[in-house]
């Protein structure tokens, strides 16, 4: 029977709150209850009776919390029917900008403030070398994808950017990227660089250097780490162009609601031990990785985000204001046709079952509404947060 991080959390939940519980945070506390209580009955459901066979199908309720391997499908849908509709007929980028590890317990200690810069350090590169005729002279757009974990679930927080081949020039005329790449890596990493750094220095009076940081709160600590990483090469890459508009949209589907590891890549839990895949960079191979079910569990709860931070992040021509207008620029001049109506829940339901979510499989009629319950979730949490719990 295949196992889910539900099943882990089950299993060792306890154990692992009885050793690491006074240390999460109220976020992380959250994310791991509504894991472990997601379909279940403890959040409520409905019965649906078919009129037609007389069949109960009992569905529970999900918990809807972003870092939930459950709760992704139809966020993942609904967002790539909106977003769809301002694709635009040219190439797209995939540029990913990456941190030295040596920042990442800064990271941690300050994620809100860092996450925050290494978006606008990401963005202000890209824009850079965009506006600059050698590589594109035009005013380009990017979706931005923050993501904090590698393969095997370590703390590695990095952006991917989606950047369409082209922008528009000051003129309001649409100018393509004739060259096979967006820009030089090696010069993209030396500017990232720059900018972070800069960003860092100017956070530094602000930042929280206790806990795993508390090596860089000496004086002078961190302006020495800041001058040691200037002489390094940092890790910034462009990968080829996706092939077509539908490739883009369907990468991005699967990027912007990726959680840390996903059901389908846990492959046992055995005597206390985790094993799940992953693909190795070096040479694309499928490898497993085996970690105790304590330690699994605290690497899945790093990549709980602070509350209200936005992990996917528009920018440039593809930024909120003056959208509509902008890209409707954009499809006149670059022969985009319009994009079709947005689908409704059900029809998206449907691409995700694979079936009609509202017949009955047995019959095929339409079942109805036979009792509902709402066991309240969020009340019973207040209550036990009232009683001294996270």
């Amino acid at each position: 029977m295949p196992v889910e991080v539900q099943d882990v959390l089950r299993a060792h939940g306890d154990e692992f709150l009885a050793a690491h519980g006074a240390s999460l945070t109220r976020r992380q506390r959250r994310a791991f209850d509504a894991m472990l209580a997601c379909r279940t009955a403890e959040l409520g459901g409905h019965v649906d009776r078919c009129e037609g066979c007389g069949r109960e199908m009992v569905s529970y309720n999900s918990c809807r919390d972003r870092h939930c391997p459950k709760c992704q499908a139809m966020r993942r849908e609904r967002w790539v029917a909106r977003e769809g509709g301002d694709l635009l007929d040219v190439g797209y980028w995939h540029v990913v900008f990456t941190v030295p590890h040596e920042l990442a317990c800064v990271f941690w200690r300050n994620q809100r403030a860092m996450y925050n810069l290494l978006f606008r350090c990401a963005w202000a590169t890209v824009a850079a070398f965009a506006a600059d005729r050698r590589w594109m002279g035009a005013r380009t757009g990017a979706t931005a994808v923050l993501h904090t974990w590698g393969r095997q679930l370590q703390y590695h927080p990095h952006v991917h950017m989606v950047v369409p081949s082209g922008g528009l020039t000051e003129r309001g005329a649409w100018r393509r990227c004739g060259k096979s790449f967006f820009a030089p890596v090696k010069a993209m990493s030396k500017v990232f660089r720059a900018k972070l750094l800069e960003g860092v220095g100017g956070l530094a009076p602000s930042l929280d250097l206790g806990g795993c940081a508390s090596h860089l709160a000496a004086p002078g600590a961190l302006s020495a780490l800041v001058g040691e990483l200037s002489s390094r090469d940092w890790v910034v890459y462009c990968k080829r162009p996706f092939r077509d508009a539908g490739t883009v949209l369907s990468y991005l589907g699967r990027y912007t609601h990726r959680v840390a590891i996903s059901n389908g890549r846990i492959r046992s839990l055995e005597g206390g031990v985790v094993t799940f895949g992953y693909r190795d960079s070096r040479d694309g191979s499928v490898r497993e990785c085996r970690l105790g079910a304590l330690e699994f569990m605290r690497r899945l709860l790093m990549h709980v985000l602070p509350k209200g931070l936005c992990k996917v992040r528009h920018y440039g021509i593809l930024a909120s204001r003056g959208k509509r207008a902008r890209m409707a620029l954009c499809r006149r001049l670059t022969s985009t046709p319009e994009p079709p109506p947005t689908p409704d829940d059900r029809a998206l339901l449907r691409r995700v079952l694979g079936r009609d979510p509202s017949a009955c499989p047995r019959c095929g009629r339409t079942p109805r509404k036979a009792m509902s319950w709402n066991r309240s979730w969020n009340i019973c949490r207040k209550q036990r947060t009232k009683k001294g719990g996270s």
